[in-house]
């Protein structure tokens, strides 16, 4: 029941997020149940962008699991340093945080977001694939979550040590050739993971240049009928001042009429 109630709480709208809150905690306390009551009472009321993000994900139950899917892979490829899968794994992750994206806006009605609020959502879906703890917590967020990318997968720089044997008083062994094949493998994995932070950031910046261009056109569009509208009104308004002036006069030459007789 706790469950079902937080549900319904953090699918309602931000403004009327206290006021379900009150209802449900009441509702739950009038049945007796105290531990769910305590818990409704507690919630904290989402930002605008963490409303989103939960009700995509309230009304969609396969969003949570996709990007928990993906981050999955994507910790398994930077642990591996395998460049090719985290290649075509990032590529994934901007398709599927985009289409969320557009997915969140969609089902929140939210039809011209803020640039800030933009980022806010595709940060947090972001940082659901970096991070299962938020990926865990879709659904019940109060404030939108930051994503700093993947650098904290497959870090471990491989530690090369080196076993010295014992040596002759009067004449020491020559060291080993160093073997520099790890650190090189080390700044590939650094670099394949800058690109992956990169092409990340480039797909943001695409969107938020699709959604300028469409704000454009809607505003553009918006500005040639209010020139039609005032044509218009300006077409009837000159009409109407000749009508005016036309009945001044039919009025003028009544009087002379009625003057004359």
């Amino acid at each position: 029941m706790a469950d079902d109630d937080l549900d319904k709480l953090y699918w309602a709208q931000p403004d009327a997020f206290t006021a379900e809150r009150t209802r449900l905690s009441a509702a739950a306390k009038q049945r007796g149940d105290a531990a769910t009551a305590k818990r409704i009472s507690a919630a904290r009321k989402p930002t605008t962008a963490a409303w989103i993000v939960n009700r995509l994900v309230l009304g969609d139950k396969d969003a949570r699991q996709r990007l928990a899917d993906l981050g999955d892979r994507l910790r398994e490829a930077h642990a591996t340093m395998d460049g090719d899968s985290i290649r075509e794994l990032s590529a994934e992750q901007h398709r599927l945080v985009a289409e969320l994206a557009r997915a969140a806006f969609a089902a929140a009605d939210v039809r011209n977001p803020s640039s800030a609020v933009r980022d806010d959502v595709t940060g947090t879906l972001q940082a659901a694939i970096a991070d299962p703890d938020v990926a865990a917590r879709l659904g019940r967020l109060a404030n939108a979550e930051q994503w700093s990318g993947f650098g904290a997968f497959g870090d471990a720089t491989p530690v090369l040590t080196a076993t010295r044997a014992g040596t002759a008083k009067t004449k020491p062994q020559p060291k080993p050739p160093r073997d520099d094949t790890a650190e090189r493998q080390a700044a590939l994995a650094a670099a394949e993971r800058g690109k992956a932070e990169a092409d990340g950031v480039l797909s943001e910046r695409q969107a938020e240049l699709v959604a300028a261009r469409q704000r454009r056109d809607e505003a553009l569009a918006s500005l040639r009928s209010a020139e039609r509208d005032l044509n218009s009104a300006e077409n009837r308004y000159d009409k109407a001042k000749q009508a005016s002036r036309i009945a001044a006069e039919s009025v003028k030459e009544a009087k002379a009429q009625l003057k004359r007789a």
